[in-house]
């Protein structure tokens, strides 16, 4: 005879005829090897979709058609900073119960927070200018949609993927995590048909740049793949999804969430640095280093390889745009409630981020140069989300039995200084220089 389960014991074993209660965390861990750790993947997986989202293509695609495999190591490094990144702030949510925003609100001064909640809605509005015009895009090139239709046709999409939160978290993180699957699987396709220069890549892992045009791209990529809205978002996602009822649960929550972390960061990587190893493979290698515009890559595309591989550089395209949209909406809430503890219908609070993308795509901006430099805005914004949460994550007041150790600290610290110091230097360089 099998052993009862922990459910089935709890049933079962009573002090005064009631059954005892068991853990959240105890519940899901009762239904096996399995499906009990799948259910506690998730949160990671919601956070790691912004991290490929239309401004990883524009400035991939740029980076790699231009430099070959030069800024390779760029997107290693962003890739490894966003582990740590998204990690710290899971670690915030499970082991406060609160979000970041909510603890910056408490914990700071109220013009310090305030001025932390004008700079996350700045970034909210170059996230949705990235992800509006990235799906106006892909619509156009499957479709022939006009581009301000396509952008209103996003926006549509995205409340109804939004809508799927209110009925449960985890029916929005598997929605999320199919969008991530076809990304996954268009540049899998894609990068199937050009094939890896071994040697370059090598090459393409070591530190160099090649004028202030190289560190531009530099900083959007980083910008595109160290997202600050999601360290925002991560915090409020492990915050109250399982509740911990002890020490030992939040520990063994946030062993859980660092597997989380890093299958789904990882896997963001690999779709990074695909984008890179197609475009440096196909347009680079090919001498087309000119093409720095997703309409133009999905023009070689079709030249160089066919319909198929256009198809799926599309899809991959379309569905990193409507799903990032989504959660962006999703952190934009967090933000607003968090700093200044406001609630807002989503409808008013999307149409606020959402105007400038829609006049972007009204007026006949270039959308692929809009994408590049939305990037470099958000690279901008990393510092306000990571130097308060480095800040916060050191106290033991705050974090309890979960307080980062030394080494996480001054790790976390120096990856803010290299990225202000990157952000630094772009700047001088580009107006002093």
């Amino acid at each position: 005879m099998n052993p009862p389960t922990v459910l089935e014991a709890a049933a079962a074993a009573t002090s005064d005829g009631a059954p005892i209660a068991i853990s959240p965390l105890r519940a899901l861990r009762s239904r096996g090897k399995v499906r009990g750790v799948v259910g506690m993947l998730g949160p990671a997986f919601v956070a790691a979709v912004a991290y490929i989202d239309p401004g990883n293509f524009a400035t991939n695609i740029a980076g790699g058609a231009k430099y070959g495999y030069m800024l390779l190591w760029v997107i290693v490094a962003a890739n490894l900073m966003a582990m740590l990144v998204q990690y710290l702030s899971a670690k915030t949510g499970i082991a406060t119960g609160k979000n970041l925003p909510e603890l910056c609100r408490e914990h700071f001064p109220k013009p310090v927070t305030f001025g932390l909640w004008l700079q996350a809605e700045a970034i909210a509005i170059a996230t949705d200018l990235a992800e509006f015009v990235g799906a106006a895009i892909a619509l156009n090139l499957l479709f022939g949609v006009p581009p301000f239709v396509a952008g209103l046709m996003t926006a549509v999409v995205a409340f109804a993927i939004l809508e799927l939160q209110t009925r449960g978290h985890r029916k929005f993180e598997i929605a999320i995590t199919g969008f991530l699957a076809i990304v996954f699987l268009g540049f899998m396709y894609d990068l199937l048909q050009v094939g890896v220069d071994t040697r370059e890549f090598a090459k393409g892992l070591i530190p160099t740049f090649q004028g202030t045009d190289s560190i531009l791209l530099a900083v959007g990529i980083l910008g595109a793949t160290v997202m600050p809205h999601v360290v925002y978002l991560h915090s409020a996602l492990t915050s109250r999804r399982i509740k911990p009822e002890s020490t030992s649960e939040k520990r063994e929550l946030l062993n859980f969430e660092r597997l989380d972390v890093f299958l789904a960061m990882g896997l963001a990587g690999i779709i990074n640095i695909s984008m890179l190893v197609v475009a440096a493979q196909l347009f680079h290698n090919s001498g087309l280093t000119d093409v720095d515009s997703i309409e133009g890559a999905h023009l070689g595309f079709t030249t160089l390889l066919g319909g198929g591989a256009a198809l799926a550089f599309a899809v991959a395209l379309l569905a990193s745009g409507l799903s990032s949209s989504s959660v962006g909406t999703f952190a934009g809430q967090v933000v607003m409630q968090g700093f200044i503890n406001r609630r807002i219908p989503l409808f008013a609070r999307r149409a606020v981020t959402m105007a400038p993308s829609l006049v972007i795509l009204a007026i006949g901006v270039n959308p692929s140069t809009t994408l590049v430099i939305s990037q470099v805005v958000l690279s901008f914004g990393i510092p306000f989300a990571l130097v308060p949460m480095v800040l916060l994550t050191r106290r033991v007041d705050i974090m309890g039995a979960l307080v980062n150790r030394r080494l996480t600290t001054v790790v976390a610290g120096i990856v803010a200084f290299l990225i202000i110091c990157l952000n630094g230097f772009l700047l001088y360089d580009t107006f002093l220089g």
